[in-house]
């Protein structure tokens, strides 16, 4: 029999009818009051750091999120659900869309999922969050400053949202900083419009954003991307999922970018190489058998089925940046990784002589 939680936010008060089935999973009902038990009715949730101060570390640990008039660029916030879980699925309601969260005096009733149907959530995994954040709060990424969804802040929404697909479009097999530079390029010749795309030679467009990978093709892209925003959508981007991954070189990583920066609708996880590569390491995710996932949109399924959705957006930025810093591709920074302890994968892809010199260091500690 399902257990039923019902959250008063106008006193902050907790009835809690628990039955013998799921009294044992202490883990499961310790993290949905801790996520409740927040002096504001608002689901906390590990964003990114720049040198803005993304991140805020709070006195007692953990981290609080950036206020909405202090983010760079107008980005849409985090959208924040109450949860409604009832038949063996999982459905997001979006909170009262005026205040971003429920009504004083408002009641939100949890089904939660009887413990041998419950997903596991992987050992130790919100102190590997959270250590991951601390190494993220002290060191810049270049997805900090050059992530596709900065692409066109300084733009009118229309023409924001169009300049995140682009600048989505062309990261494909790209580096930030390279994807970067082509977005810029594009701006200053004033092509990050549908209609001047549109109008403009191809062999102009392939000028401007080389050298990015494949960038021959992505400049055909371009143009039939900027065609079908023309006739289908008055100049703007499709707002469903389905529709912007029949946009031509568009994938379920982009769209998922796409609708989480552009219309601020959150459907998916953006799951790209370094998310599939470090969720892979710290044994995250897997396919039936124990094996690991063998792409991002498998790795993306196995993620959703665990990860509360309240970090469905910042789990993008925040692996991407430590897999550009520390969690590399290739010779990982163990040595210098504060979650190792918790990882797997640990020292298995690097060089043994770091593992020496981290346990030195340890050891004087």
């Amino acid at each position: 029999m399902s257990q039923l939680l019902f959250i008063n936010y106008s006193r902050v008060t907790f009835a809690v009818r628990m039955s013998k089935a799921t009294c044992s999973s202490k883990r499961l009902k310790s993290n949905i009051e801790s996520r409740i038990s927040e002096p504001k009715p608002e689901l906390c949730v590990y964003a990114r750091k720049r040198t803005t101060n993304r991140y805020e570390e709070i006195r007692g640990g953990g981290f609080k999120a950036e206020p909405v008039d202090q983010k760079p660029c107008g980005l849409p916030d985090i959208e924040e659900f109450a949860y409604k879980i009832s038949n063996g699925s999982c459905q997001s309601e979006k909170s009262n869309a005026t205040s971003g969260v429920p009504s004083v005096g408002s009641t939100v009733a949890i089904a939660i999922k009887p413990e041998s149907t419950a997903a596991k959530f992987p050992a130790n995994w919100e102190k590997v969050l959270e250590g991951i954040c601390n190494m993220r709060s002290s060191e810049d990424a270049p997805v900090d400053s050059m992530g596709c969804e900065k692409a066109g802040c300084s733009l009118p929404p229309k023409e924001r949202r169009f300049a995140v697909l682009i600048s989505s479009l062309l990261s494909s097999q790209t580096k930030d900083h390279v994807t970067h530079g082509a977005i810029q390029r594009l701006l200053q010749k004033g092509l990050l419009a549908a209609e001047e795309i549109d109008k403009v030679d191809e062999a102009t467009i392939k000028s401007l954003i080389y050298p990015v990978g494949f960038y021959s093709r992505k400049a055909s892209n371009m143009k039939k991307i900027a065609n079908i925003c023309l006739t289908k959508y008055d100049g703007d981007i499709p707002s469903s999922l389905e529709e912007l991954l029949s946009l031509p070189g568009i994938g379920p990583k982009m769209a998922h970018l796409v609708m989480n920066a552009g219309w601020n609708n959150v459907q998916g996880i953006c799951v790209d190489t370094h998310v599939h590569r470090i969720c892979n390491r710290l044994g995250w995710v897997s396919r039936p058998g124990g094996k690991p996932t063998s792409n991002p949109e498998e790795t993306r399924e196995a993620l959703q089925l665990w990860l509360p959705k309240e970090e469905w957006v910042s789990i993008n930025p925040l692996l991407v940046g430590f897999g550009q810093t520390i969690c590399t591709p290739l010779r990982p920074r163990c040595g210098v990784c504060k979650v190792s302890d918790f990882c797997p994968a640990a020292f298995k892809e690097t060089n043994p002589q770091s593992k020496v010199k981290a346990s030195g260091r340890k050891d004087k500690h």
